[in-house]
C-alpha cells in the first residue's frame, strides 16, 4: 500500500474504532462484538507500530502511558466541586422541597433525579474539543492531575465527536468500577495474596490514584458525566439540555436518569429505586435531586460547602439475621489462612447467602464470632456478603467456645505463621497441595505469564497427573504429556506449547509478579523490576536495600527479602531458569540529558505528542499534563491551550521544538538549563 492508502486506512480504522466507543458507552447499543472490536484495534495497533510516524495523541490506542509517574500535581479547580447535602427520609425531601419554592417565590420548578453511582469525582478538561487534563474532586477547590489514568477509561473519548464544541469545556462526572469488573479485581487479589478491597469505591478510588497508567488500564473503569462545569460560551439552559449535548458530543451519560415535574414524583421515583437498585451493574447508595434550569440554580446559590439546588436522598443499608452452623478455614494461593462463616440460608439484597467472609482472624477475634451465633450479616458495598455484629453474646449457651486460631495448616498439617500485625495466618510450606493448583493458575494468568489456554481445567488434570509439582513443570509439558490430557486435538497442543514459548521472554515485572510474593501484585513488581534490572539482582537484596525503594515499607521488604532467601523458592526459580524462562529487562533510559526536568507540552507539534513525551522519558526526563510552579519547561507548538498562559503567568520557559531538540543535543545555552534546574529545586 502507499502512505496515502496506509494514512487512510489508519483514519478510517480510528474513526470506526471511536464510533462503535459511542455506539457501546452512550447509546448502550453495541453494533458488533467483542471479538470483532479487538480485531480493528489489534488492526489499528500493527499499522501504527510499522508507521509510528503516523501515531496522533489522541488515536484509540495512545490511551495508556508506558511509563509509571512519581506523583500527581495539584489542580485548582475554576468552578469549586462542592459536596451535596445527605438526608434520609421523605419528609426531610419534603422539607428542601418547601425551601426551594419559597426561595424561588412562587415560580414554577422542575427536578432531575439520578442514581448517586458510589465511585470518585472527578473534572475532565476539554481543549479545542481534545482532552487535555482530568483531575480528582480533591477537597474540592484542590485536587490531583490524574490526566494519564483518566486516557485509560474506555468510556472517556479522548476527542470529542462534534467539531462545533467549545473551546473549553470542563466536564463533571463519576468514575467508578462495575461490579463485575470488581468481583473479577478481588478474586485477582486474593488470589496474590494483596488485601481485598472492601467495596468497588475504595477499588476505582485505588485505581485511579496508581502512579502507573497500566495498572488503572487492567481495573476496567467507567464513567458517566453528570454535570457542566467551566465552559467559555453558552452552553445549555437546563441540567437535561447539558445532558442531551453531552451526549451528543460522545460522552456517555447515566440512561436511568429521570425527570420530575414535582416532589411527589420524585418520591415515587426514590421508592421505586429502593425496590431496583439491586439491578444495576454498578453500585449505588442513593438518588440525586437536581433542580433542572440553571437560571434557578443561580437564584438558590450554595453554602460554604453545598449548593442549596441539589439534594442527595441515601438508601439504607441492607440487612439480615441469621445462624452461623460452622466456621471453616480456607487455603488461598499465597498460603493465606481466611475464615468463614458457614450460615443458615437468609435472603439478602435479592440473593439467598449461605457463607459470609470474616477476612482474618484479627477481624473474627474482634468481632468474637462463634459457631450457633446469631448473626447480623450485610452486603459490603452491596455485594460481599459480611458478619458485622454478633447478637447473642450476652446470653451464650456455656457450651458455645471461642473459635481458636489454627496452629497449623489445615490442608498440609505444615506450619502457619502470623504478620506482624497479627491480622493474615498464612502457611509457609510452598508444597502445600491446596496452593498448588491456585499458585499455578496465578502463574499462567493474563496479568502475570499470560499463557493463553492454560485454564483451570487443564491445570487441575495437570495436577492430578502429577505433571505440573511447580511453575518451571509447565516449561517441561511437550506433545506427548499434552496428547493424554481430555479434549486435547493437534491444534489445540501446537497453540498452547507455542503460548508456553511465548512466556518465557515476557516482561521482568510480570515473572515477579507471577511468583506469587506475598503482597506483591503487578503494581510493586514493576517497582522492583525498575529498580533491580534483573532477577538475580532482586534474589540477592537485603531488608535494606527494598526498604530503600519508595513506595515498599518494612513489613513488604521483610515478605520479599524472606521469600527468596527461602532456599525451595530459590530452588523454584533456578529451575524457571533453567528451562529457558528469559525475562525481558525494564527499559532503560537513552540518556540523562533531561534528568530532573519536567515538561508540559502544549498544542499540535511536526512529530505525534505522544513520541515527544517518550523521547523526554528516554533521556530521564519527566512529562506532566498540567502546568505547576514544579515545571521546568513548557513546549509549545501551533495553536497552544491555556497551559501557555499558565506558564508566562509563572515565569517558566516556553520552548518551541526547536529548542527542546538543542537542549536535547546539548547545544542550547547552558544557563537555560541551570535556571530550570533551579526552579526546580
Amino acid at each position: 500500500m502507499s502512505q496515502k492508502e496506509i494514512q487512510r486506512e489508519i483514519e478510517q480504522l480510528r474513526q470506526e474504532i471511536r464510533r462503535h466507543d459511542y455506539l457501546y458507552y452512550v447509546k448502550n447499543a453495541p453494533a458488533i462484538s467483542d471479538r470483532e472490536y479487538d480485531r480493528l484495534f489489534a488492526r489499528l495497533k500493527e499499522l501504527e507500530a510499522e508507521h509510528p510516524e503516523l501515531i496522533t495523541p489522541d488515536s484509540p490506542t495512545q490511551r495508556v502511558s508506558e511509563q509509571p509517574i512519581e506523583g500527581f500535581a495539584q489542580v485548582t479547580h475554576r468552578i469549586p466541586m462542592l459536596s451535596i447535602d445527605n438526608t434520609y427520609s421523605e419528609q426531610e425531601l419534603r422539607r428542601f422541597d418547601q425551601r426551594i419554592a419559597k426561595a424561588l417565590e412562587g415560580q414554577t420548578y422542575d427536578y432531575v433525579v439520578e442514581p448517586k453511582i458510589d465511585g470518585l469525582a472527578v473534572s475532565l478538561l476539554y481543549e479545542q474539543g481534545s482532552l487535555v487534563r482530568g483531575a480528582t474532586r480533591g477537597d474540592g477547590r484542590t485536587g490531583d492531575d490524574v490526566t494519564a489514568n483518566i486516557r485509560t477509561i474506555r468510556a472517556i473519548p479522548l476527542h470529542l465527536q462534534d467539531d462545533n464544541a467549545p473551546s473549553e469545556l470542563e466536564v463533571r462526572g463519576e468514575v467508578f468500577m462495575p461490579l463485575q469488573a470488581f468481583a473479577e479485581l478481588n478474586r485477582q487479589r486474593r488470589d496474590a495474596g494483596e488485601p481485598l478491597f472492601a467495596n468497588p469505591r475504595n477499588a476505582a478510588a485505588g485505581s485511579l490514584k496508581l502512579l502507573d497508567a497500566r495498572i488503572t488500564a487492567s481495573r476496567k473503569l467507567s464513567f458517566f458525566a453528570y454535570a457542566l462545569g467551566y465552559c467559555s460560551e453558552p452552553f445549555a439552559q437546563t441540567h437535561l439540555e447539558a445532558l442531551e449535548r453531552f451526549k451528543l458530543l460522545g460522552l456517555p451519560v447515566n440512561p436511568e436518569i429521570e425527570h420530575a415535574s414535582s416532589m411527589d414524583q420524585v418520591i415515587k421515583i426514590c421508592r421505586r429505586w429502593e425496590q431496583k437498585k439491586q439491578m444495576l451493574d454498578y453500585q449505588i447508595d442513593g438518588l440525586v435531586i437536581k433542580i433542572n434550569r440553571f437560571d434557578q440554580r443561580d437564584v438558590l446559590g450554595a453554602t460554604g460547602r453545598a449548593p442549596r439546588w441539589c439534594i442527595a436522598y441515601k438508601f439504607a443499608a441492607e440487612q439480615a439475621e441469621t445462624m452461623v452452623e460452622s466456621i471453616v478455614v480456607q487455603v488461598g494461593k499465597s498460603g493465606i489462612l481466611t475464615p468463614v462463616a458457614n450460615l443458615t440460608p437468609v435472603k439478602l439484597a435479592g440473593t439467598v447467602v449461605k457463607r459470609a467472609s470474616l477476612h482474618n482472624f484479627d477481624i473474627l477475634q474482634n468481632l468474637d464470632v462463634r459457631c450457633g451465633d446469631t448473626v447480623v450479616i450485610e452486603k459490603a458495598g452491596e455485594i460481599i456478603p459480611q458478619v458485622i455484629k454478633v447478637l447473642n453474646q450476652q446470653n451464650r449457651s456455656a457450651h458455645i467456645k471461642p473459635f481458636g486460631i489454627p496452629t497449623r495448616c489445615p490442608a498440609c498439617g505444615g506450619t502457619v505463621k502470623r504478620d506482624e500485625n497479627g491480622t493474615y495466618v498464612r502457611c509457609i510450606n510452598v508444597q502445600c497441595p491446596a496452593q498448588l493448583k491456585e499458585r499455578l493458575e496465578y502463574f499462567v494468568g493474563k496479568n502475570q505469564m499470560d499463557i493463553e489456554k492454560l485454564g483451570p481445567a487443564m491445570i487441575e488434570q495437570l495436577v492430578q497427573r502429577g505433571w505440573a509439582k511447580s511453575f518451571a513443570d509447565i516449561y517441561l509439558l511437550d506433545e506427548k504429556k499434552l496428547s493424554q490430557l481430555e479434549r486435547m486435538g493437534t491444534k489445540s497442543i501446537r497453540n498452547i506449547l507455542a503460548a508456553i514459548e511465548a512466556s518465557k521472554t515476557r516482561p521482568l515485572w510480570r515473572l515477579i509478579a507471577a511468583l506469587g510474593i506475598p503482597n506483591v501484585g503487578g503494581q510493586t513488581a514493576q517497582i522492583l523490576a525498575e529498580e533491580f534490572g534483573s532477577l538475580e539482582a532482586l534474589m540477592d537484596a537485603d531488608v535494606a536495600q527494598l526498604e530503600a525503594i519508595d513506595q515498599i515499607g518494612p513489613v513488604m521488604a521483610q515478605n520479599i527479602a524472606d521469600y527468596f532467601h527461602e532456599p525451595a523458592n530459590r530452588s523454584v526459580i533456578e529451575s524457571l531458569l533453567k528451562a529457558g524462562v528469559k525475562p525481558t529487562p525494564p527499559h532503560r533510559k537513552s540518556s540523562a540529558v533531561l534528568e530532573g526536568l519536567t515538561f508540559v507540552i502544549t498544542g499540535t507539534l511536526s512529530r505525534p505528542r505522544s513520541e515527544i513525551e517518550q523521547i523526554i522519558k528516554d533521556h530521564g526526563g519527566k512529562v506532566s499534563s498540567s502546568v505547576t510552579p514544579k515545571t521546568s519547561y513548557v513546549i509549545a507548538g501551533e495553536k497552544p491551550g491555556s497551559k501557555l498562559d499558565k506558564a508566562r503567568s509563572l515565569g517558566i520557559k516556553v520552548l518551541d521544538e526547536k529548542e527542546f531538540f538543542q537542549i536535547l543535543r546539548g547545544t542550547a545555552d547552558k544557563k537555560q538549563s541551570d535556571d530550570a534546574q533551579q526552579k526546580r529545586i
